[in-house]
């Protein structure tokens, strides 16, 4: 594979910060709003919406793929940024720990 496509360990691993959760209810809005827009002319047309599914190698127990590369250690049993496409659109962050296992959690208060 080349290498080009592989990503780099810089742009893969960012902390959830207060700011991420910001983005991701910007994001939430901003596809409410959309789909009003979009759900009237796909009406007539009869077209369905292409649905995003969760990525099978970034399953919730499962070991971070190699394609990602090393982890670096401040990042480990940090809250990071989901990188599954999928979750962008979601309230979540996920955790990773030392033998590279992927914990998903919701970033919603609890009560």
């Amino acid at each position: 594979m080349d290498p080009l496509f592989w990503p780099s360990e810089t742009n893969s691993f960012r902390l959830f910060t207060p700011e991420s959760l910001a983005a991701i209810e910007q994001r939430i809005a901003e596809k409410k709003k959309q789909p009003d827009k979009v759900k009237g002319k796909n009406k007539d047309r009869g077209v369905d919406e292409d649905k995003l599914t969760p990525q099978l190698d970034l399953k919730i127990c499962k070991t971070l793929p190699s394609l990602y590369g090393d982890i670096p250690e401040q990042f480990v049993g940090e809250p990071l940024e989901d990188f599954d496409p999928y979750y962008s659109d979601h309230k979540t962050f996920m955790v990773i720990n030392k033998k590279r296992t992927i914990f998903r959690f919701t970033a919603t208060p609890a009560l």
